[in-house]
């Protein structure tokens, strides 16, 4: 071993462990295996060396400077790193000019990592496309932020553009088990003792950051005193120390899961706006899917809210694709206000009703025909059928109403509540349905 080796092999032992994990094969990378998957068109680029610029967005923690490391050991190109923060159009050049130098020496090209490159203005991304454009210099952007807000269109356009996405629970799970075992890089060196429920702890409230993981579980187990048996036993308190959360009774499947939600949508129902914000924090808090709390708060402003206020259903589905757009931990933002909203909104369940009735109706009775004046004249042949003869256009009558069978069989579903905007619906129907 040279004096240069020795050093590397120092600088790397001196890395965090998130770092020192990081993958050299695409067989070791966990996750995003929608655009890594065996035949997709990444994977093949890469194994084949014939990889042009990429641009890789997703939230921290999900892989994005991992993959880049991980081409750079794949492919036969020369590695460069910067970081977009502390950078500038004098590196940028000077970074060009040797790759240009080394390409014709070697005929190897250059891989440009730029790390938080929507950090880069206009006029610094501008410096890259000409070599990008001759094929001097592959560049490999990250960032957190949808690069088609972030990023010029030009430099976009001579770029694949990959979505990176939060890393599940379980492929967490996966690396921190393989970290434990690596002697190497990991901390397989040691004698640790991690309990099941301190790594699954872990890979909960690192919220799909395996970087935050990663970090967590090297702190406590280089904190840690050794027991009498020169273990180092990581508990879940300790786990809780070290990312500096505490476990909530909550889980994703069972009883913790359910009741919680439960607890959130009664809350709602029942106009506390106080008690549905604590289950949501809860919520939260634990780590549960910020989709699946928009998608209760929808719910419940059609099931309970309904047309007591119309309004509480527009807000709820904002509220949804408000956070699915910008994630966490943003996202709590507008599903605070949807939840108070819904909370303290007029209540009625009567449209839910009705439609428990009408398919009750539909279980137990035999189904009507269409009355022949409502059926389809939209083909030749209708109108020798007798089907659309006497319809009534209700436009055509004063106050785009006129009175007319709708079903064979007179039906009544729908009994508006006096709360809210209902109250008005149910004036006007008691109108229609007098005349």
């Amino acid at each position: 071993m040279d004096l240069f080796e020795e050093n590397l092999n120092q600088e790397n032992k001196n890395q965090l462990l998130a770092a020192r994990m990081r993958p050299a094969k695409l067989d070791d990378f966990v996750g995003q295996r929608h655009i890594l998957g065996k035949g997709k068109l990444l994977r093949r680029a890469i194994e084949a060396d014939r990889l042009g610029s990429l641009v890789l967005f997703g939230p921290s923690g999900c892989g994005k400077t991992s993959l880049a490391w991980c081409i750079a050991n794949i492919t036969k190109a020369n590695y460069k790193s910067i970081n977009a923060t502390t950078s500038n159009v004098e590196e940028l050049r000077k970074i060009i000019r040797a790759s240009k130098q080394q390409f014709a020496r070697t005929q190897k090209k250059t891989i440009l990592f730029i790390d938080e490159i929507h950090r880069f203005n206009k006029a610094q991304q501008d410096v890259l496309l000409p070599d990008l454009e001759e094929g001097n210099l592959i560049l490999i952007g990250a960032t957190v932020h949808n690069p088609y807000f972030a990023l010029n269109s030009a430099l976009l356009s001579r770029s694949i553009v990959c979505e990176l996405k939060s890393l599940q629970e379980d492929e967490i799970l996966q690396i921190l088990n393989a970290c434990l075992k690596d002697k190497e890089k990991g901390l397989g060196h040691l004698p640790v003792r991690a309990s099941i429920e301190a790594l699954n702890f872990l890979a909960k409230s690192s919220e799909g950051d395996a970087r935050r993981a990663l970090n967590a579980l090297e702190l406590a187990v280089l904190t840690t005193q050794p027991q009498t048996n020169k273990e180092i036993e990581v508990s879940l308190e300790v786990a809780q120390d070290s990312i500096q959360k505490k476990a909530v009774v909550y889980d994703h499947d069972e009883d913790g899961h359910f009741d919680t939600a439960s607890a959130f949508i009664k809350s709602m129902r029942g106009s506390d706006p106080d008690a549905a914000l604590y289950w949501m924090a809860k919520m939260l808090y634990a780590g549960e899917d910020v989709r699946f709390i928009a998608r209760r708060i929808c719910i419940l402003a059609a099931e309970d809210v309904g047309n007591a206020d119309p309004l509480a259903l527009v807000l709820a589905n904002a509220a949804l694709q408000i956070a699915e757009f910008v994630g966490m931990p943003e996202a709590r933002i507008p599903l605070a206000q949807a939840v108070v909203y819904v909370s303290t909104a007029a209540k009625s369940n009567a449209s839910y009703i009705a439609l428990e009735k009408a398919t009750q109706n539909i279980a137990e009775n035999k189904v009507q025909e269409v009355p022949d004046h409502l059926k389809d004249t939209n083909y030749s042949g209708a109108q020798k059928l007798g089907h659309g003869k006497d319809y009534k256009y209700a436009h055509d009558y004063p106050g785009n109403y006129v009175k007319q069978d709708y079903t064979r069989k007179k039906l009544r579903f729908y009994e508006p509540t006096e709360s809210g905007y209902e109250a008005k619906i149910k004036q006007r129907l008691a109108k229609l349905r007098k005349e």
